[in-house]
């Protein structure tokens, strides 16, 4: 397109007409949508799209729903089945012990035939807890003494130099896996015999625990004869 300039007939000069800009080779999409066919949307956009549309869909919100309600049906299975065969309930029973218990109860199991009366005490139809009750089973004693026999033994290999970390961990799983072979032959046991009881496995637990505390006067009878037998003769002699 040629330019160029003329004088009119009045003698003013005329001013060409500039030519107009090319188009943009991109769109303009800052603003959202382009206004033009074809534009691509702002960043994020599509995604807040889809999760409105998500949230308005009835069938969505219908998923969502169902899948709350299956998680919820789960979960009181889950605590069903827990609850069928670990109590928490069961549990704290076996545990509400108190220190005038526990020292009875100690004397109780070291000196047994001082003890007449061996029923346990009800009521409305209740077992009283063990702190109330001295004939009632408990839990605290059983494990406290499992732990003590377990440290005991590892103070004996120690004194015979052959004590290590892992001997303590080995002990009471091994203690451990006998408890329990103990009271599933019981479990067994009253299962061919056809007795009906209302012993609980906790019940059994408790009382194949009681014997720990026996196995811990031996130990600790062994752990003193073998500390004064270590002695020098001389220093035995001067302490008789």
């Amino acid at each position: 397109m040629a330019y160029h300039s003329a004088y009119g007939v009045h003698g003013s000069k005329h001013r060409t007409r500039a030519a107009p800009d090319p188009p943009p080779l991109f769109d303009d999409t800052s603003g959202g949508y382009s206004s033009q066919l074809g534009g691509y949307p702002a960043p994020g956009a599509d995604v807040a799209f889809s999760v409105n549309n998500l949230l308005g869909d009835p069938v969505a919100n219908m998923a969502m729903a169902y899948g709350t309600s299956i998680a919820s049906q789960g979960k009181d299975i889950v605590h069903k089945e827990l609850h069928r065969f670990v109590s928490v309930n069961k549990l704290k029973y076996f545990f509400a012990v108190d220190t005038a218990y526990v020292a009875k109860k100690l004397g109780l199991l070291v000196f047994p035939y001082t003890h007449q009366n061996w029923k346990m005490q009800y009521s409305h139809d209740v077992p009283l807890p063990p702190r109330k009750d001295l004939n009632a089973p408990d839990l605290y004693i059983p494990t406290m003494a499992f732990i003590t026999y377990v440290l005991l033994a590892g103070m004996a290999l120690g004194i015979q130099q052959r004590f290590s970390p892992e001997v303590l961990g080995l002990c009471a799983s091994t203690a451990l896996v006998w408890v329990f072979m103990e009271v599933l032959a019981l479990l067994l046991g009253l299962y061919l015999a056809t007795v009906r009881s209302e012993l609980s496995t906790f019940h059994l637990l408790a009382y194949s625990g009681y014997k720990y505390v026996g196995y811990d006067l031996c130990g600790l009878q062994l752990q003193a004869l073998t500390a004064w037998g270590a002695q020098p003769l001389g220093s035995v002699s001067s302490s008789t």
